[in-house]
């Protein structure tokens, strides 16, 4: 932590670090009697007349340690600003716990309130709160048990996934958030515009002069970098995008946000079946790290919010993914003599509930791949049946669909007779189908959205419980 003093010749500032050890360290020391320096919140503070116990938190454990005073060492002014929320610094030695439930202590010499809270209105006292009521507060809920365990594994998850592909050679491209182009064809995008919106420039046939506008045309936030990291494939081989992407879909529901973040491969030379690999490696890896580092946060989430957490990751950790056609997974439905909701028949876009019978049936996740290129996007490559593309959708228990990529469509005469067919303008994607003209290869890649990955790595139910600040229709508070 660290402050601001205006004592550099009267003029700028210097940095004056507070030294201080984390919770988490403190709790696997073992170097008792030595003084130690705390800081964080306080989560409760009990006790009598003579000893209060405080128990305090950083944020970097899901566990509090217990700082004991004797009452007559302190001010009672010092003690009055030491509730329930308050940020506090706490000097004293560590030492072996002689109570129950935690391992090590600190006897305090020392304690200062840095923040106090009022305890009138301070809304995390130390009983249950809804999930919903949380998210009302969401600069507050950071504090909490579940929120603080879930913002370490979203951490430790993005950096398992950094850590794959940066060990497997590929490199990290950024590619644009505002973009002229939609790669899903999708329509559902956030406009971009300096335009005054209250004068808005007009053409002669009353259509808004995006030529007016700041890019000289009409612009978005973008839904995926996958079309510039094909891009970037072409010249360096492999990349992966890492960063936030938006859709205007008006869905309030617990799988739909605005703002989300994806993980996007985009691999030359590697074909569909190549594609499926680093698919299921990657997400093997990522899981099977976040097991092994976050086994303190997984514990509390498994006992607080989901009892088959833990036995559904390790599932999946070790699991070899069934690889099936979508033809295969059309016939298996149809005769599976259950009752959808939706109908199955060859040529439908699964729903989630097909996507969960199928995992259910196979007892594993499974690849489905070969979809109607009727239902799938312009740029996937098309087989020689000429009616399915290389695609290819890894369905995960619990949440369904978590990727979703394909084989690009590398023949430049294939793509544009399929961005036709799908009435994708030619004149705004002539960059995309340079690529097929000036040394194009067999290339593949997928797209992983963050959010969902840590739906299910939580055992949370609504993505807007996974991610910091949710976007939603009508909600872009905080």
């Amino acid at each position: 932590m660290a402050y601001l003093s205006k004592d550099y010749f009267c003029q700028g500032y210097t940095l004056l670090y507070m030294k201080h050890t984390k919770i988490a360290e403190l709790l696997k020391s073992t170097d008792f009697d030595k003084e130690v320096t705390v800081n964080g919140w306080v989560r409760s503070r009990r006790g009598g007349k003579s000893v209060a116990f405080i128990a305090v938190n950083d944020g970097s454990t899901i566990h509090t340690i217990q700082v004991v005073t004797e009452i007559a060492k302190f001010s009672e002014e010092t003690l009055k600003g030491v509730t329930t929320g308050a940020c506090i610094s706490a000097t004293g030695k560590l030492v072996k716990s002689q109570g129950q439930g935690q391992s090590v202590e600190i006897q305090a010499e020392k304690i200062s309130v840095l923040g106090a809270a009022d305890v009138e209105t301070y809304p995390l006292q130390k009983k249950g709160h809804t999930l919903e009521f949380l998210r009302d507060i969401a600069h507050l809920r950071p504090r909490t048990n579940t929120f603080g365990a879930i913002l370490r594994l979203r951490h430790h998850i993005s950096f398992a996934i950094h850590t794959f592909f940066n060990d497997r050679g590929f490199f990290y491209l950024h590619t644009p958030i505002i973009t002229g182009s939609d790669a899903e064809g999708a329509g559902e995008m956030f406009h971009v515009t300096n335009l005054d919106l209250e004068k808005l420039p007009k053409t002669s046939d009353g259509k808004i002069d995006f030529e007016k506008d700041f890019f000289g045309k009409q612009t978005n936030l973008t839904v995926s970098g996958q079309l510039e990291g094909e891009l970037g494939a072409m010249g360096v081989g492999l990349v992966y995008t890492f960063g936030p992407t938006f859709r205007a879909e008006n869905s309030n529901t617990p799988r739909h946000l605005a703002e989300f973040w994806m993980i996007e491969p985009e691999m030359a030379f590697h074909e569909i079946n190549d594609n499926m690999d680093v698919a299921e490696s990657m997400l093997k890896s990522v899981i099977s790290y976040v097991l092994e580092i976050c086994k303190d946060d997984l514990a509390f989430l498994c006992e607080h919010y989901d009892k088959e957490l833990l036995n559904r990751l390790n599932m999946v950790a070790n699991a070899t993914f069934k690889r099936i056609t979508y033809t295969e997974a059309i016939d298996i439905l149809e005769k599976s003599g259950k009752k959808f909701e939706f109908l199955v028949k060859w040529g439908i876009d699964m729903q989630r509930e097909h996507e969960n019978f199928l995992v259910e049936h196979f007892n594993v996740p499974v690849i489905v791949t070969n979809y109607p290129k009727d239902i799938k996007a312009f740029y996937m490559k098309q087989n020689d049946d000429g009616k399915t593309v290389r695609g290819m959708d890894v369905l995960f228990p619990y949440v369904g669909e978590i990727i979703g990529g394909s084989q690009r469509e590398d023949n430049y005469d294939k793509l544009l007779t399929r961005m036709k067919e799908m009435n994708i303008p030619e004149k705004e994607m002539w960059w995309y189908l340079e690529t097929r003209k000036f040394g194009t290869c067999p290339h593949s890649g997928f797209g992983l959205g963050l959010e969902r990955l840590v739906l299910f790595i939580t055992g949370m139910t609504n993505v807007r419980d996974v991610i910091p600040f949710p976007r939603t229709p009508k909600n872009a508070e905080f």
